[in-house]
């Protein structure tokens, strides 16, 4: 229990540098989940590190690079909540529900809002370095 009464997870990490040590390794395992588990995080990942790679070497300038850059780093973020979500949909039950179609129907709208962001932002920055 919580100083307020609320129970707390056994899981729940306390403070200071185990909990930041303890974190980065959570992570860890989380990419590698993801990786694993998630053909569409690899899916996303596969065009991810060369459009940062050619981002890199694109003649713009920092910010649009950056841009560019985050906007690809945002679209596996979003991946990677939306995949949290089906898994805790998943744990609670696997039985057929409307409120569980919603909840991952919305995370798959909000990892495609973001894939198109990345797709406005790359053709805004990237289409006047195009010789038409």
């Amino acid at each position: 229990m919580s100083d307020t009464g609320q129970p707390v997870s056994e899981f729940k990490s306390k403070s200071g540098f185990k909990r930041i040590f303890s974190a980065v390794f959570y992570s860890i395992d989380g990419f590698r989940a993801a990786w694993k588990h998630e053909h569409a995080f690899r899916q996303e990942l596969m065009i991810a590190v060369p459009g940062i790679v050619i981002a890199l070497f694109l003649p713009v300038t920092a910010l649009e690079r950056l841009a560019l850059i985050a906007v690809l780093l945002l679209v596996l973020i979003i991946e990677l909540i939306n995949s949290a979500i089906e898994a805790v949909v998943d744990r609670v039950s696997l039985d057929r529900n409307p409120l569980s179609k919603n909840a991952k129907d919305l995370g798959s709208a909000a990892v495609m809002l973001s894939f198109l962001l990345a797709l406005a932002t790359w053709g805004i920055i990237v289409s006047p370095l195009i010789v038409w």
